[in-house]
């Protein structure tokens, strides 16, 4: 059972990151998914891809799968440059603005 060990990109949904500064450990699966006849529901025998567990250094994911004979493949994450503006939308209600600010 190999596993994926990352650092997960923030979402769309997130302006901040406060849920990407720690590493993933995730087991790859192991058999496909299958359709319940039933109620429609997708279900698998695979156990292994319910755990996600989760560190605070990459150094201490590989640790825990090498202790564990884990086999594994590390993700390097893309570093992200700064996304800074000047004049940016705080700037629409700075006490140094001239102008009347409408939309």
């Amino acid at each position: 059972m190999p596993a994926r060990i990352y650092k997960p990109a923030k979402t769309a949904m997130q302006s901040g990151t406060a849920n990407v500064q720690r590493w993933v450990l995730e087991f790859a699966p192991e058999e496909a998914r299958f359709k319940d006849p039933l109620m429609g529901w997708t279900g698998s025998g695979d156990m292994n891809s319910q755990v996600r567990l989760r560190f605070d250094t990459e150094k201490a994911a590989i640790a825990y799968a090498e202790k564990h004979g884990i086999p594994y493949t590390l993700a390097e994450p893309k570093r992200r440059k700064r996304n800074i503006r000047p004049g940016g939308y705080g700037d629409n209600f700075a006490y140094k603005r001239r102008e009347a600010w409408s939309h």
